[in-house]
């Protein structure tokens, strides 16, 4: 695969991604360099003609009006980034910083932020030797970017802050002295280009729209599972149905769920049973599932559009034309990342109601509780109290972040996105949502073994064999953490997903539905 082209290529977030794991290499082309050093001696221009431009020779926000002599334009850089790094809490992830730092410098490789070439250069050494600034998760509201955690991920630029440097978290002024590095004196208008961005919201969201897709295949997988444990009807996902209401991720599911059950000798063994209908929980998955899905198309067409934009201030067109204007303002993001928290939320809300169905007993040869002798043993009786306590806790997580606005800067910014906040929560959902999901895996594999010696179809027969290596069927009541932990495993690493592709492949049969180009691409 070639290198990535910073500030040329079209960066998406599978991309951005594999940079980060170091799956895939970037660098910056001549042309790309040539258009960073043009965009840096406008601002030379600038300084030297005197000219009054806001963030280069003057103050910043209500600062805005306060005259920075040429000599103290360099000082002023420094100074921003040392008084706006106030942010608190625990660092985020080192992929997230590192993600950042990714986003950051293919937006000032496109040549409209006027930072030094020397400057880029050095963010590319922090992201190709993993020296990676520690950035804390509290204190942006996503209005002028993210001022305090993009303060944090440049103090290591001029020797500030704090680094991961070989799973450690050290000083950068005493990591520098052991390899003899130098700080980057940071030029006029460096400091504000660094930390005027949304790049700590975008790779919040970047991260979600990787993880929301995995989380989304996992969800139709093991609801397939359920849906035969739980001798559930296909015609729910007949694509007479969906093509009345054609909403992309509607058929995308239930075409999915359809190739998964279609075919199976569990299915059969009931075609002709007295059940008229399934419950929502089974036989609504298609509609659930699929809103969720088009909130993520969405998110992830709302981010790719960000995370190849210029988001700092002010934008130097050229030497005669600089543009302050609001690119740094996260709304356009934060909105979409709102909607997909919730669109993550209603995945586990109904996945807890699949797995309370399973503990009823109401269907034929599965026993209440999952266990086939109760009373000395409650069975999968507690499961559900998890899946209801993590399902509750996200409804609170919900709330919009983007509906509030504190105004800051004495009322120069006088409303903010919390998109921030918004990324936030939605990494915390998507890790509660996978939890809920791998206590669904459990039970639904549990129901699925009372069918035997009926088959499924291969792909579900080869998901339950790979649970079946991890998780074994439950005859008593046992210590249940480990279990807990397999299935959780089972769920973050993808195995069951890339299990279902496998045999897919292998067999020649179909897996994934229709409009595949949107939701299993990109």
């Amino acid at each position: 695969m070639n290198p990535f082209q910073y500030g040329v290529d079209h960066l998406t977030c599978s991309t951005a991604f594999q940079i980060v794991q170091g799956q895939r290499d970037a660098e910056l082309s001549d042309a790309t360099k040539a258009a960073i050093n043009k965009s840096a001696s406008y601002v030379q221009q600038i300084v030297a003609s005197g000219k009054i431009v806001y963030g280069i020779n003057t103050g910043f926000g209500p600062l805005c009006t306060s005259l920075i002599s040429a000599e103290d334009t360099r000082k002023l850089q420094e100074n921003i980034l040392m008084s706006h790094a106030v942010g608190v809490g625990e660092p985020i992830d080192q992929s997230l910083s590192k993600l950042m730092l990714v986003l950051k410098v293919h937006a000032l490789a496109k040549g409209f932020s006027g930072v030094q070439l020397t400057t880029v250069e050095r963010l590319l050494w922090h992201i190709e030797q993993d020296i990676i600034p520690v950035v804390p998760k509290q204190g942006s509201v996503g209005a002028s970017g993210d001022l305090a955690p993009l303060s944090h991920l440049f103090l290591p630029l001029i020797g500030l802050g704090k680094v991961w440097y070989k799973g450690e978290i050290v000083h950068t002024k005493v990591l520098f002295e052991q390899l003899d590095m130098q700080p980057v004196a940071l030029g006029a208008k460096e400091g504000l280009a660094l930390i005027n961005g949304t790049q700590f919201m975008a790779a919040h969201a970047v991260t979600a729209v990787v993880e929301m897709q995995k989380l989304l295949s996992n969800a139709d997988l093991v609801a397939a599972l359920m849906l035969e444990g739980l001798n559930a009807s296909i015609k729910p996902f007949f694509a007479e149905l969906h093509n009345l209401r054609p909403y992309k991720g509607n058929q995308f599911v239930a075409s999915t769920i359809y190739n998964l059950l279609e075919g199976s000798e569990i299915l059969l063994s009931h075609k002709n049973c007295s059940r008229v209908q399934d419950p929502y929980s089974l036989r609504c998955i298609p509609q659930i599932h699929g809103a969720s899905r088009n909130a993520w198309l969405h998110l992830r067409e709302t981010i790719e559009i960000e995370i190849n934009a210029v988001t700092d201030n002010p934008i130097i067109i050229n030497e005669e034309l600089t543009i302050s204007g609001g690119s740094f303002h996260g709304q356009p993001i934060a909105l979409p990342i709102d909607y997909a928290t919730l669109a993550v939320s209603e995945v586990g809300n109904v996945s807890d109601r699949r797995v309370y169905l399973s503990l009823e007993g109401d269907t034929p040869n599965v026993p209440k509780l999952l266990l086939a002798e109760t009373g000395l043993n409650s069975g999968f009786m507690i499961l559900q109290y998890t899946t209801a306590a993590l399902a509750s806790e996200n409804k609170g997580l919900c709330f919009p972040a983007s509906a509030d606005s504190i105004p800051t800067s004495l009322g120069q910014e006088d409303h903010v996105s919390m998109g921030s906040i918004g990324g936030r929560k939605l990494l915390q959902v998507l890790n509660n949502v996978n939890n809920i999901l791998s206590i669904e895996l459990i039970c639904a594999a549990q129901a699925f073994d009372f069918h035997k010696p009926l088959r499924s179809t291969p792909i579900l027969e080869a998901i339950h064999t790979e649970i079946r290596k991890n998780i074994p069927h439950i005859h008593a009541d046992q210590p249940m953490e480990d279990i807990l932990l397999a299935a959780q495993e089972l769920i973050r690493s993808g195995k069951l997903i890339e299990t279902a592709n496998t045999v897919a492949e292998q067999e020649k049969i179909a897996f994934y539905g229709t409009h595949v180009e949107h939701f299993n691409a990109f």
